[in-house]
């Protein structure tokens, strides 16, 4: 069994889409581990001084992830509060013999990412009214994007390791897959996918808080050479919902990409890397 919680405040003004991101988000732990979600619980929190069909509107879109998810939703908790809050509390099941590992991660793998990042940056770039319609919008699909597909697809490989990158950003996460697999990590920037325009809104200083913070806590382990500010706040943005990083063999990536070419997955798969033998820092950014 995977049990997994997770819930957090609105990052759109939205409340059906707030449902539905809020939802995604706390699924992906399950299929991160290699597993398949059964069983989710609403866990709410809701002010007195907003009219309750808003609430409506975030488990209906709550709602609606889970089935498509394949679980089922039995219910929950709420309490009042001053300000809104949603997520689940999710159940699931993964064959012992089948379990995803954040470690393991082999000399020679390759790394592969199934979503853009930059979600908390053009996040903050609609807090200041300075996002694009597009950008909003491919910042909405991706973010309540079921990791559901990726998974379906990384299974049916020797997959040496796998996590979701979510509030880490994907330098704490890769850090954190590093270090635990006694490797090091070397990252093509350019080769990674970002979300529409979020390059222009760091250029222009709209970062999140928590990318700072994800930057002091482990700078000291990233060799970042002549690598820009800019992307370094991308690589620490604390991401919503973000994909599936994995380490694999080198001979599985052709087959993996065209699977994920037929699988019809609406987010942007890259290959960001490689995995070499463990050296002074646990990235290396090129």
């Amino acid at each position: 069994m995977i049990q997994t919680v997770d819930f957090f405040t609105p990052i759109v003004d939205d409340p059906y889409m707030f449902g539905q991101i809020a939802a995604a988000n706390s699924l992906s732990d399950v299929w991160a581990m290699g597993g398949e979600p059964a069983v989710a619980l609403n866990i709410v929190g809701f002010p007195n001084c907003l009219d309750p069909a808003i609430l409506g509107d975030i488990l209906a879109g709550g709602a609606d992830k889970v089935k498509e998810a394949g679980a089922v939703l039995v219910g929950g908790h709420s309490v009042q509060d001053d300000e809104p809050k949603y997520g689940l509390c999710v159940s699931g099941f993964v064959h012992p013999d089948k379990i995803f590992k954040n470690y393991g991660c082999r000399p020679g793998d390759v790394l592969i990412l199934t979503k853009q990042i930059g979600s908390g940056i053009v996040n903050t770039a609609i807090k200041a009214d300075f996002a694009s319609p597009s950008a909003i919008q491919e910042a909405q699909t991706v973010m309540a994007s079921l990791n559901k597909i990726g998974k379906q697809v990384v299974e049916r490989y020797d997959v040496s390791a796998c996590t979701d990158i979510t509030g880490f950003g994907l330098l704490g996460h890769c850090v954190e897959m590093a270090s635990a697999s006694e490797v090091t990590f070397e990252l093509k920037v350019r080769d990674i996918e970002y979300f529409a325009d979020a390059i222009d809104y760091a250029k222009m200083g709209l970062v999140p808080a928590g990318a700072y913070k994800n930057r002091r806590y482990s700078i000291d382990k990233v060799e970042a050479g002549s690598i820009e500010e800019h992307y370094l706040d991308l690589l620490y943005d604390p991401q919503t919902s973000g994909g599936l990083l994995i380490s694999v063999a080198p001979e599985y990536l052709e087959q993996m990409l065209t699977d994920f070419a037929r699988s019809g997955i609406d987010t942007k798969v890259s290959v960001i890397g490689r995995v070499a033998e463990k050296s002074d820092k646990l990235i290396r950014l090129y």
